[in-house]
């Protein structure tokens, strides 16, 4: 039987806003990240099938199909193709089940998935131009439910489903910031070079606050509701960044000399209340335990994005995971969240850290847009 094995995955620094990455143009960013890939793993450009990259905000510099232009700045075949695919901040964790299906299936031999934001560069929600992306169906369905608002240009917050997460799960700010510090504390404490290829003179994570603290977040204001919990110091950082992985079967990785790293053992989506938009990682898990027909105390490690701290929280209340074993090097809080790169690079972090501590299965899951979620185990190859 065909499978889907990674052979090669790396990620850029995550850079944070208006930070070394600045004054990079996404495509090079990608190109280069494609041209680490290859050398790692050991590939020739001129095998891969296809290139699947993900990106949320489709304008400008990141318009007209950044998936094809990275191919080109990195100074790949022209022959090798390209595509980019939008499952908001899930894209390049779907990007990487596509890779799957697509050698899976037989249509293809070897693909790499990733993805690319430079959020400095086009501001998040550039792709919308000033134009309602929900037609009156969309508005006229949620009008009247709790956190959406009928006249804004876009009625579905995020920040507010954040709170509504909090107020649902119970959740305090002191909850939050102590789970905030503990990511920056995590991220800072960890090692990510292995997992790196630096550009541009950006050499680790910019995002880590290694100085922060309780008070510190304690006084923050809370945006999004007045008497609210939830504030910029516990919601993930906008930053620059890519990532990208390598898929092939294990029948070609034997044949190209290619060594696998671990095996793309499950990968579902799910979809929830897009209003509160945040809680689909929690039907996701279920989803995927369900069809790897493996229990929650089966997985060595779990990568929750961290959206809004009120997401991993909530969905450690709800699965019953041990605690230990979430986001156990920080996430998104600390180290960022490039929209479009974030899913590639969690599975990056992921893998190297399944791979480092001896850890069989390791699930993967992000809240997205439009209240949605992917789910992904990985089972590492000794």
């Amino acid at each position: 039987m065909r499978d889907a094995v990674i052979v090669g995955a790396v990620r850029t620094p995550v850079g944070k806003r208006n930070g070394g990455f600045a004054q990079v143009h996404p495509v090079d960013l990608g190109g280069h990240i494609l041209q680490a890939l290859a050398r790692r793993a050991g590939f020739d450009p001129a095998q891969v099938d296809d290139v699947i990259f993900g990106c949320v905000s489709q304008s400008g510099e990141q318009s007209w199909n950044v998936g094809r232009n990275v191919v080109l700045a990195a100074g790949w075949p022209a022959s090798v193709p390209g595509t980019t695919l939008d499952r908001q901040c899930g894209s390049s964790q779907q990007a990487v089940h596509f890779a799957a299906a697509t050698v899976l299936s037989g249509q293809a031999d070897l693909v790499v998935a990733g993805g690319v934001e430079v959020m400095s560069r086009v501001p998040m929600g550039s792709s919308a131009q000033d134009k309602m992306p929900y037609g009156e169906r969309v508005r006229e369905r949620y009008r009247d439910e709790e956190g959406f608002a009928a006249h804004d240009q876009i009625p579905f917050s995020q920040g507010v489903g954040a709170e509504m997460m909090a107020s649902r799960w119970g959740l305090s700010r002191g909850q939050l910031d102590e789970y905030s510090l503990a990511s920056h504390e995590k991220a800072a404490a960890a090692s990510f070079e292995a997992e790196l290829a630096p550009y541009a003179g950006v050499l680790a994570d910019e995002g880590i606050r290694r100085d922060t603290t309780l008070a510190k977040l304690g006084s923050l204001p809370t945006p999004f509701r007045p008497d609210g919990v939830v504030t910029a110091g516990s919601a993930s950082q906008i930053s620059d960044g890519a990532a990208a992985l390598a898929i092939t079967t294990s029948e070609f990785a034997a044949q190209q000399g290619l060594t696998p790293l671990a095996r793309i053992h499950t990968a579902v989506v799910a979809g929830d209340d897009p209003v509160i938009m945040l809680t689909a990682p929690i039907p996701a898990t279920a989803k995927a335990l369900a069809k790897a027909g493996l229990s929650i105390s089966d997985i060595g490690v779990f990568e929750v994005n961290e959206a809004f701290a009120p997401v991993p929280l909530a969905w450690l209340k709800e699965t019953g995971a041990a605690p230990e074993r979430l986001n156990p090097r920080g996430g998104a809080i600390a180290l960022g969240h490039p929209l479009g790169a974030t899913g590639a690079r969690l599975m990056t972090s992921m893998l190297y850290y399944q791979r480092d501590n001896g850890i069989r299965y390791g699930l993967q899951t992000m809240c997205e847009g439009g209240g949605m979620a992917n789910a992904t185990i990985l089972e590492v190859i000794a």
